[in-house]
């Protein structure tokens, strides 16, 4: 009986992005119950770790959440305050596909990417500054060096996509994004195992930049329709 035992797996600790939501709905919960309003300053980020028995890390990915769901800012040697009361009941849940299957689960997805991201795309072509060009475009430099060394750039390319929605100007399109990271990011982590999905939709990044310089907001959608056509195409041939 004893052997039987010693055979039984162990039971895992949390895995960090539990504990990150845990965090998450307990600094929600202590928000409600101290009444914190829109101004007010939130304790410590050392109370907060002393409290909460989690690193800093934790912490400051929970609050990097807040922020980009727009209810908490952090200001400079002065602590992090809260822009919108919130309580558990009403803090943003992430959204996700709830399906086993990772075709129908990035093909879901990417209908609702079509929609943000060709909308992403014109609103940027129409509001971007010269400094929102200029990020933008080393974003997607790095993109392409990276891509040209290794013919994969998961993280450069999305960090080349959220360049473009920092150009709206339109704290919606980030916060939807956070929203829906899980279900996002799938398409940046080599889906099938293949990093070479996605790759024939390379060059309309570069169309795309170009569509946005020139604040030509159709040629902006239509550059955009081309990169997830290509997403599209390479779902349903990598998962047959």
């Amino acid at each position: 009986m004893s052997g039987m035992r010693n055979d039984r797996p162990a039971i895992a600790p949390l895995p960090p992005m539990d504990r990150a939501r845990q965090v998450t709905e307990t600094l929600a919960a202590y928000i409600d119950s101290a009444r914190l309003a829109a101004g007010d300053r939130l304790p410590a980020e050392r109370e907060l770790m002393a409290a909460l028995g989690v690193g800093r890390s934790t912490i400051r990915e929970v609050i990097r959440h807040f922020q980009a769901l727009g209810v908490m800012e952090t200001r400079k040697g002065s602590g992090t305050y809260l822009l919108k009361p919130i309580t558990s009941a009403t803090i943003h849940m992430p959204l996700s596909v709830d399906t086993a299957s990772v075709r129908d689960a990035l093909l879901q997805t990417l209908e609702v990417r079509r929609g943000i991201e060709c909308e992403a795309g014109m609103v940027a072509a129409r509001k971007r500054t010269a400094a929102d060009l200029a990020n933008i475009e080393r974003k997607l430099d790095e993109m392409e060096r990276v891509h040209l060394e290794k013919g994969s750039s998961g993280p450069e390319d999305l960090a080349f996509h959220l360049a473009i929605y920092d150009a709206t100007h339109n704290p919606l399109f980030r916060q939807l994004l956070e929203q829906m990271r899980e279900a996002f990011e799938r398409f940046w982590e080599k889906p099938f195992d293949r990093p070479d999905f996605a790759r024939r939709s390379f060059p309309y990044h570069r169309t795309l930049f170009n569509a946005i310089a020139a604040q030509d907001t159709e040629a902006a959608r239509r550059e955009t329709l081309k990169i997830l056509d290509v997403v599209e195409e390479d779902i349903k041939e990598m998962s047959k």
